[in-house]
């Protein structure tokens, strides 16, 4: 009876060898973006209509808040560790890159593919209605912000065998290398007014450095609390002269000031972010370390994990809902100016009705979040690289213009993420499964189908 319970409770069940520190700031990192995104969200109806502000643009001081909640530097340290981990581990059981690379795009891929079925279907409808299509592009880039990041993560975990393979052979090197290119590639972008576009090249330079970080830490190749108090030390005050005596504005996220974004494309203000957040982060593991072995703190971390793309990918179609029933009665709740006493005093309400809102979203499209296991034979390796091509190309378009245009749906940017699922055989597992179920008549193979059975218990 004792074993069934624990089969029910995935936080009693983590091996004592995990570092469970990993998936606390990867939980917590996810908590932060959605207060953040919700947080700097200002809506504001007036008589002449919906005034969608920002907090950022109108108050210049919460700028230098986004040095905490921007946590995409954090996103990708953990990333590299677990990549680093999963990579060694597929290699050590003998797995194909092309068997692997399909399982990371099993899990990132699938659970955007309900997202974009949703917008794609409700923005025909209100297109076929006559609805405003300059506001329904506006609404959808808002909800689909979040996938620029999974744009760009695909495309670096797709890297991970190479990026490794270098770290394991030169170490701090290889970041020393590319570091420097992507401060290469600030200067001929912001220095060149013809080569702006080189500025891209650090969505690969500066998030792949940042990731690499990641396999220094699964390496224990960081230093002890000293090392990584002066690393961050050292990359605050990095970030602080760039910010104050170079081109760079104070704001870490999406915002144009100075005639500079920082973060699209991500500037070299962000590895020095990275540096700074990461050694004060990894300063701080040991304790967390033992408070997460108590078992009600680790429940938490479990809890949103098991839910955290959801979490991540929905956050602002909650939103985008919630600020269009509230336009259905006159704007209730959206009139209060932003950055005054009475908005900030009711900003706890209003992060409360958006958790409400997103919760019955959880519900309905958790469960793609969690995908059968893939026990399907190896792919050729070209199907699922073409899958992460496929799948960086649509993302990336339909953050930028949304799902609609002057001319209609953006059927192309739409259509790309279901070919990569396609093309990378992400979809299709359970039929694999049924059929090695069938065929496990060998010693081997019935070890490890009964294995398999028992995961499922």
């Amino acid at each position: 009876m004792s074993t069934y319970r624990e089969s029910l409770d995935p936080a009693g069940r983590t091996p004592t060898t995990r570092n469970r520190y990993v998936d606390f700031l990867r939980a917590a990192s996810i908590i932060v973006v959605v207060l953040g995104h919700w947080l700097i969200a200002a809506p504001h109806v007036l008589p002449g209509g919906l005034e969608y502000n920002v907090l950022l643009s109108e108050a210049s001081w919460t700028h230098y808040l986004t040095w905490i909640l921007q946590v995409m530097p954090i996103f990708f340290l953990v990333g590299g560790y677990a990549n680093a981990r999963s990579w060694r581990s597929a290699l050590g059981k003998g797995e194909s890159y092309g068997i692997w690379l399909r399982a990371r795009l099993r899990r990132l891929l699938l659970p955007v593919l309900p997202l974009l079925a949703v917008w794609a279907a409700g923005a025909y409808i209100l297109l076929q209605t006559g609805y405003d299509r300059a506001l329904l592009t506006f609404a959808s880039q808002g909800a689909l912000v979040p996938v620029w990041f999974l744009a760009t993560y695909v495309a670096v975990v797709a890297l991970t065998p190479l990026t490794l393979r270098i770290w394991d052979r030169y170490g701090w090197n290889a970041l020393l290398v590319t570091g420097s290119l992507a401060v290469l590639t600030d200067f001929v972008s912001l220095g060149s007014p013809g080569l702006t576009s080189a500025g891209f090249l650090n969505y690969l330079f500066m998030w792949g450095t940042v990731h690499s970080f990641g396999y220094a830490w699964a390496d224990s190749r960081i230093g002890g609390v000293t090392h990584r108090l002066v690393a961050s030390a050292a990359g605050l005050a990095a970030t602080g002269a760039l910010v104050f005596w170079g081109p760079y504005p104070v704001a870490m996220v999406g915002l144009n000031t100075q005639g500079v974004n920082n973060s699209q494309p991500p500037k070299v203000t962000l590895l020095t972010l990275a540096i700074f957040q990461a050694g004060l982060i990894l300063a701080l593991e040991g304790p967390a370390r033992r408070w997460l072995a108590r078992k009600r703190a680790w429940a938490g971390v479990v809890l949103v994990n098991g839910r955290i793309m959801t979490i991540y990918l929905w956050h602002m179609t909650a939103m985008v809902a919630l600020i269009g029933v509230s336009l259905l009665f006159d704007g209730i709740g959206l009139g209060v100016a932003v950055d005054t006493r009475e908005w900030w005093l009711t900003r706890p309400l209003w992060i409360a009705a958006l958790a409400v809102t997103t919760i019955p979203l959880l519900m309905v499209f958790g469960r793609f979040e969690r995908p059968n296991p893939d026990l399907r034979p190896a792919p050729p390796v070209w199907r699922p690289v073409a899958a992460v091509i496929a799948t960086c190309a649509g993302l990336g378009l339909l953050a930028a213009l949304g799902v609609s245009d002057e001319e209609g749906l953006n059927g192309v940017a739409l259509a790309l993420p279901f070919a990569a699922a396609i093309a990378g055989g992400v979809g299709g597992a359970r039929r694999w499964e049924r059929v090695a179920l069938g065929v496990a008549d060998n010693a081997h193979l019935g070890k490890g189908m009964s294995q398999f059975g028992q995961r499922l218990e």
